[in-house]
């Protein structure tokens, strides 16, 4: 790892020092769960002051790369995925622009009868035929979600002939199908692993996942992809900013005529 700085940079050592070991963390140079140099050798490799390593570890622990250990020092975070929800994006197209590795596992990929819940989310009759498809995706080569795709069955023979082994489905339905997606209805609660995804996802039977129901449309308003998003217990997590309302009257004094 290179400890040569630019000192007249306009951006802080500290800054610096910590893009450098982000760096090593997502290229796998500090493995997860791995100790990270202490202090005083870290000081010693890019040669600045304790503060100065202080401030860049702090950036680390608080963007979830690392956590420290009362004693023992700073380790690598398994790797987490955090997705804005204010934007409609894939999985992969989100995680990517982090700097992150994802890999898709096509489990299956059939055409049955739409349940009736599916059915009644694409405005489909019941038992119409849609496109199923299990897929678990990889972050950083671990698995942190099941996701179970339906979509009408003209679009799943167009998904067919896709690459779902390293692309989204959103972007394939907008670049492949020329279909333009304008937003999407999400559920979120948690449940219990079954045992399928539980394999799939290297973890117990009835561990806790976070299960998110998107339902997304296109410029039309009409229901184009519904799905069920399993994700496992402290891999991922929805970041959102919301803004409060305000009243005309809020904050302002009626004055007494």
């Amino acid at each position: 790892m290179s400890s040569a700085f630019e000192i007249e940079s306009p951006v802080p050592l500290y800054v610096q020092i910590k893009n450098t070991l982000r760096a090593g963390i997502l290229d796998g140079e500090y493995p997860p769960m791995s100790r990270m140099p202490s202090e005083s050798e870290l000081q010693a490799m890019f040669d600045v002051s304790r503060i100065t390593i202080r401030q860049a570890l702090g950036d680390l622990q608080k963007e979830g790369l690392i956590f420290k250990v009362h004693g023992k020092g700073s380790f690598v975070s398994q790797p987490k995925a955090v997705q804005d929800i204010t934007s409609l994006q894939g999985f992969a197209e989100a995680m990517q622009e982090s700097g992150h590795e994802i890999v898709n596992r096509v489990l299956q990929f059939r055409f049955v009868p739409a349940p009736a819940h599916v059915a009644q989310q694409l405005g489909l009759e019941a038992r119409t035929t849609v496109a199923e498809i299990h897929r678990v995706r990889l972050l950083e080569r671990e698995p942190v979600s099941y996701e179970i795709t339906f979509v009408p069955e003209a679009i799943g023979k167009r998904l067919r002939r896709a690459d779902l082994a390293t692309r989204d489905i959103f972007l394939i339905l907008e670049n492949d199908c020329g279909v333009t997606l304008s937003g999407a209805d999400l559920n979120i609660d948690a449940v219990a692993a079954e045992s399928a995804i539980a394999r799939a996802l290297e973890i117990k039977k009835d561990a806790p996942l976070l299960r998110i129901e998107r339902l997304t449309q296109d410029s039309d308003g009409n229901p184009v992809d519904f799905e069920y998003l399993y994700f496992r217990s402290g891999a991922f997590r929805y970041a959102l900013r919301v803004e409060r309302k305000r009243t005309a009257s809020v904050g302002r004094t009626k004055r007494a005529k």
